[in-house]
């Protein structure tokens, strides 16, 4: 009979201070249990050594309220070599894994006791923890376990096979079947009885004394059953009862003097130790009336008794004594128990150190009992959310990876019959199918649903063509209920054989029987959603099988007309969906997108943008990645249309690595080049044009020092030239000299080179405001900017500049509302390089590269058609009329003239040089 198994702490891989793997060995109400180190490494490993080679029945894992790993995979080892490496995962064999609430429907107040049945045969327990669930409470990211309970059975016992054929041998003598229901439950009737007190739950909520007096009666009351006693035997059972409520009871106690403890109120600790004391006397008493201790050893409590590991002595069976471990007491007669069970005694607990009772630390405490209200959660006696036994402990695929060795369902190969639950789901089926098929799709057993489905396959397939509509349109909706149900199954046989059968259903049974695209609608719409479900299994290879069948479901003839699966595809991803989930659904959308397109295929762009723009915001980097690809595929066929569902293309939207990389995909799309690539460009241009603007300056540095050196030479002349004059009219009036204009820039503007004496300060505005060829007024804000920089003015200077956005044919600024007409009718000239070429707002013209060229394309006869201010005739110098002064005689003299023009540099004036101006 399975019984627990007593185990050790081999190693852990790191534990906080106070909590070490070895408090795993205890079990009683107060204990802490194990956690891993605050912000560790994960996955956590502890490595068990049970007290003898057994084999494995029944794991029970106590999970902490909200320090809850996602996972914790089990691995199983014969034995394990002196030099014992706890991480040489090779010499463990995996059984499995078992996946833990996130514990957030309970608000983290509750523990999950999970109980899992295994099969396994070894004496080395390796359980690693993996990644722990997130909420409020665990703020250092740890795993925790309170409690773990291992059942068995000794495997080298040599006389099981013996005695289990004399026990058949003896129910087939009597007339008893194995199936009898009247044994059910019981240990007669089962030989995988376990009991009750061997379950983690006992001795979790039971005073550890009470529990030993317990488990010792319940030993009595086998043998007095043997010894055909039933009086002492039904004294012993409501005993056990009663006692049962007694040690939760003094639990309860012990939690509450504890918690007293840690608040240092050694009042109530007193108090309640007084009471436990008073309560447990009480129940002793009573005991002893009944005769009930005779031959129990002494109740009193030794002090400071080191607790021992966990090892039971309640099977029926010897154990082998093991050097390393305590050796549990043997049998013995009932007059002769006069020797503690084990040296574990409770009055230990005050050596455990407990968790910690602040609020910073706990959860609210949510106990309905009011012994227990003012309790942090750690010391009360587990409030638990129990596990029934099908909770199978293997992934889908430890139970499938050698499915030729599993039961083949009962002796004679036949499903069981169905429950009433089963018939009422599937009565239409069993109408269209039969009993005897729909129980095999239902069966507990693996292969008797395989076998239903290969056989529904065959039978659906065998059907001839001549059949009346209205059965097989019946065959085929039960068909597709059966095939619904099974796309569920973990065994991946079984799923496989599901999708086998559908897509026969789809491809050749419809066809066949010309039931229309109404059916095939059906089949569809009712599998689908599971599915697509199945594409985020845990299991890779169901994943990928899913993906890949609704794929080539989608593909074919008879479901591509009906559009149904990209309309489930490009549903938005839920925030709570799995990641394994999200990455198939984006995926899938993508495969589908590239095969099937846009036109008539189900597939909108504005579905699809909407569904890739939702998914650049999802938590895991392959599903952003992914939705990406898609926006690129989607701009390679719809630009304007893809550009409307994304921001716009500007510094604050390149802050994210995501749209900047869209966005620089849309530019090789275009042959454009690159932002980066564009920014390096504009960076060199922009160091030319300094280099270029310091020669400037200094070429006319130089022409300065020229023409003060002219106007020297010219003074010089002059009076030499006036002495004589003067000497030989010494009665006529000398005039003045002309004063040279040593400041030449005066009275020039310096965007088209023209001089006047009317350019004073207010002349230049009103210049520069009407009459400059090289200027022009925004429409939008009436600045006067230079025609050469307009469109950068409109797309960052302007007050309207968030109405413009530049369009990346032409360069120009156009307005946001036209700009996707703009680009889909492509009329606008395409613009060319900064270095081959300068382009005119006005006119949208490309022509000659340079500043030189801004000149003469705006202000030259042949230039641009489009500047208005060309009609405009620059004002002409008044000349002094001839013979008035004697600088009308100088008509050589190279001085500068009012009205002339100086030679500007070469090049011109950068852009950089140029003001705006804003009308007085």
């Amino acid at each position: 009979m399975p019984h627990k198994i007593g185990f050790v702490v081999v190693s852990s891989s790191g534990h906080e201070d106070g909590f070490s793997a070895r408090e795993l060995m205890i079990h009683a109400p107060t204990v802490s249990g194990w956690r891993s180190p605050r912000f560790c490494q994960f996955p956590q490993e502890i490595v068990l050594q049970m007290v003898e080679r057994c084999r494995i029945r029944k794991l029970q894992l106590l999970a902490h309220q909200y320090m809850i790993s996602s996972k914790i995979e089990f691995y199983i080892s014969e034995s394990l070599p002196e030099y014992f490496i706890p991480y040489q995962a090779e010499r463990f064999r995996r059984l499995g894994y078992v996946s833990l609430c996130d514990n957030e429907k309970t608000g983290c107040k509750a523990r999950e006791l999970k109980s899992v049945y295994v099969d396994a045969v070894g004496q080395f327990l390796k359980l690693i923890f993996h990644q722990n669930h997130v909420n409020k409470y665990n703020i250092y990211n740890q795993v925790a376990l309170v409690a773990i309970n291992i059942i068995g059975d000794p495997a080298d016992f040599g006389d099981e096979s013996n005695i289990t054929s004399r026990e058949k041998l003896m129910d087939h003598y009597l007339g008893h079947s194995p199936e009898d229901p009247a044994l059910e439950g019981t240990y007669a009737g089962r030989s995988d009885y376990i009991s009750p007190l061997d379950d983690l739950a006992f001795d979790m909520y039971q005073d550890p004394e009470v529990a030993q007096i317990i488990r010792r009666l319940d030993e009595r009351k086998r043998e007095a059953v043997q010894r055909e006693r039933y009086d002492h035997a039904k004294n012993l059972k409501q005993a056990i009862a009663d006692l049962q409520k007694v040690g939760e009871r003094l639990g309860r106690y012990e939690v509450e003097k504890r918690c007293a403890v840690e608040k240092e109120d050694y009042d109530l600790a007193k108090e309640k130790q007084q009471q436990m004391a008073h309560y447990r006397a009480q129940v002793y008493e009573q005991l002893a009336l009944h005769g009930l201790l005779q031959g129990e050893p002494e109740v009193q409590r030794p002090v400071n008794l080191p607790l021992q590991p966990l090892a039971h002595a309640s099977s029926p069976r010897c154990r082998k004594p093991m050097p390393s471990l305590p050796r549990p007491e043997e049998m013995v007669p009932e007059n002769q128990l006069a020797d503690p069970l084990l040296p574990e005694q409770p009055a230990s607990y005050a050596l455990t150190p407990s968790p910690r009772c602040s609020a910073a630390d706990q959860p609210p405490p949510a106990a309905p009992q009011s012994t227990a209200e003012v309790l942090p959660y750690d010391e009360r006696p587990l409030p638990i959310t129990r596990k029934q036994p099908g909770d199978v402990l293997a992934e889908p695929e430890a139970g499938e990876a050698d499915a030729s060795n599993a039961p083949r369902g009962g002796l004679a190969g036949e499903p069981e019959p169905l429950t009433e639950k089963a018939l009422r789901e599937a009565s239409a089926t069993v109408d269209a199918l039969g009993e005897t098929l729909v129980a095999g799709a239902y069966s507990k057993t693996w292969s008797c649903r395989e076998d239903a489905l290969l056989t529904l396959y065959k039978k659906l397939m065998e059907m001839p063509a001549g059949t009346p509509k209205e059965d097989a349109k019946n065959a085929l909706r039960a068909s597709v209920f059966l095939v619904r149900r099974a796309i569920k199954d973990i065994v991946t046989s079984v799923f496989q054989a599901s999708l086998k059968l559908l897509k026969m259903l789809v491809t050749q049974y419809i066809p066949k029987h010309k039931l229309g695209k109404l059916e095939t609608s059906h089949c569809v719409e009712r599998t689908l959603p599971a599915l697509l479900t199945r594409t985020g299994d845990s299991s890779a290879r169901l994943r990928v099988t899913a993906s890949n069948f609704i794929q080539e479901m989608a593909l074919c003839k008879e479901v591509r007309a009906l559009q149904l699966v990209p309309s489930y595809l490009v549903q938005p991803l839920k925030r709570n969906c799995s990641a394994h989930l999200a990455m198939s659904q984006v995926d899938l959308l993508a495969r589908l997108l590239r095969e099937l397109g846009t036109a008539g295929s189900g597939f909108t762009v504005d579905s699809v943008m909407k569904f890739a723009v939702g998914a650049l915001e999802h938590r895991v980097h392959e599903v952003r990645e992914t939705a990406v690809r898609v926006i690129l595929d989607m701009y390679a066929q719809h630009q304007a249309l893809v550009l409307e569902h994304l921001p716009a293309d500007d510094s604050s939207t390149r802050r994210s690595l995501l749209y900047k990389a869209i966005f620089e995909g849309f530019a090789r799309i275009d042959g454009r080049a690159a932002h980066t690539e564009m920014r390096a460009q504009k960076r060199a241009a922009t160091e030319e044009a300094e280099k270029q603007k310091k020669e400037e300056i200094k070429a006319l540095q130089g022409q300065l020092a020229a023409l003060k050196e002219i106007q020297a030479e010219a003074e010089e002349e002059e009076s030499n030239a006036e002495k004589p004059r003067n000497q030989d009219s010494p009665g006529r009036k000398a005039a003045p000299p002309d004063v040279p204009d040593s400041h030449y820039l005066d009275n020039l503007c310096i965007f088209c080179g023209e001089r006047s004496e009317a350019f004073t300060e207010e002349g230049l505005d009103l210049h520069y405001w009407k009459h400059c060829l090289m200027l022009t007024r925004c429409g939008h804000c009436r600045q006067v900017v230079e025609v050469a920089s307009l469109t950068e003015h409109l797309l960052t200077e302007c007050d309207s500049k968030d109405a413009f956005r530049k369009c990346y044919r032409c360069s120009e600024a156009v307005p946001k509302e036209e700009l996707p007409q703009h680009m889909k009718a492509k009329a606008c000239n395409p613009a060319k390089s900064e270095k081959l070429a300068n382009r005119c707002p006005l006119c949208h013209e490309n022509f000659t590269p340079g500043e030189e060229a801004w000149k003469a394309h705006l202000m030259g006869p042949a230039g641009c058609t489009m500047n208005l201010r060309k009609t405009h005739i620059l004002p002409k110098a008044q000349v002094p009329p001839q013979g008035k002064g004697p600088t009308a005689a100088k008509s050589g003299t190279s001085g500068p003239k009012a009205g002339s023009k100086i030679p500007t540099p070469k090049g011109g004036l950068s852009k950089s040089s140029s003001r705006t101006y804003t009308k007085r």
